[in-house]
C-alpha cells in the first residue's frame, strides 16, 4: 500500500497510526502540502480530483477519504478494530466516523489559521472546536461510568483513531483540553497501545503527564 502523506496532517497520520498498531507495512510518499501545494499538482489531482491529502492505492484501489482507509486497513489485517455484527455498535462507530468530519473542520480549521496562517474564522472555529470537545467529553464521561475507556463497546476501534488526532492537537489552536479529564484518560489509553507512533504536537504524554484519575480523586 502506498500512503501520499504530509506529516503535519492528522488525516494522514491517522492512517500510519492504524497501520503502525496492526503492524501494517506502508510505502509513505512525503507530499509537499505547505508551502508547496504539491496536492494540488497535477500528478496528485489525477489520484484524487478533490486535490486533497491523504489518498492511499493499494493495486488499482485508490481512497481519498481517512474514513474510508482506516476501514479498509482494518478490515484487511484487524478486523477486531471494526465494530462487528451488533447494529448498535456498527451504528454508533458511524456516528463517530462522522463526528471525526466535525473535528477536522473546527479543530483541525482553528490549527491551520494559527500555525500555517490559513484563512479562516479563528473564534468561530474555536467555538465550533469546544463544543464538539464537550460532547466528547460527555459520552466519554458515559463510558466510564459504565467500565468503558473507547468510543466503541470494550476495545479500540476505528472510530477512536478517527478522532484521537485532531482532539490530542486542539492545543495547537488555542483550544485547551485542561477541563476534559476524561478526553485525556481516552487520549492516554490511546498513546499505551502497543505500536503506537508519534507525530509533531503529539507525543508519548502518558508517560511524562499526571494521571487523570489521580488528578480526578484529588
Amino acid at each position: 500500500m502506498i500512503l501520499y502523506d504530509y506529516i503535519l496532517s492528522p488525516s494522514c497520520y491517522k492512517v500510519r497510526l492504524l497501520a503502525s498498531l496492526l503492524e501494517v507495512p506502508l510505502e509513505v510518499r512525503p507530499v509537499d502540502f505547505h508551502p508547496g501545494r504539491e496536492h494540488k499538482s497535477a500528478a496528485l489531482l489525477a489520484l484524487n480530483p478533490a486535490g486533497s491529502i491523504p489518498i492511499l492505492v493499494d493495486g488499482d484501489l485508490i481512497l481519498t477519504e481517512s474514513a474510508a482507509m482506516l476501514a479498509y486497513i482494518a478490515g484487511q489485517h484487524g478486523p477486531g478494530w471494526l465494530a462487528g455484527s451488533n447494529p448498535v455498535d456498527i451504528a454508533q462507530q458511524q456516528q463517530w466516523l462522522a463526528f471525526s468530519h466535525r473535528l477536522t473542520h473546527a479543530l483541525g480549521g482553528a490549527r491551520l489559521v494559527e500555525m500555517l496562517h490559513f484563512y479562516g474564522d479563528l473564534p468561530a472555529l474555536q467555538a465550533s472546536g469546544i463544543a464538539a470537545l464537550r460532547e466528547l467529553e460527555a459520552a466519554l464521561f458515559a463510558r466510564r461510568l459504565s467500565g468503558g475507556t473507547f468510543l466503541v463497546a470494550d476495545a479500540p476501534s476505528i472510530a477512536d483513531i478517527a478522532c484521537f488526532p485532531y482532539v490530542a492537537l486542539a492545543p495547537d489552536g488555542s483550544v485547551s483540553l485542561d477541563i476534559y479529564p476524561s478526553i485525556r484518560i481516552w487520549m492516554r489509553a490511546i498513546r499505551a497501545l502497543p505500536g503506537f507512533i508519534e507525530m509533531p504536537g503529539i507525543h508519548r504524554l502518558h508517560e511524562l503527564a499526571p494521571d487523570p484519575f489521580e488528578e480526578a480523586s484529588l
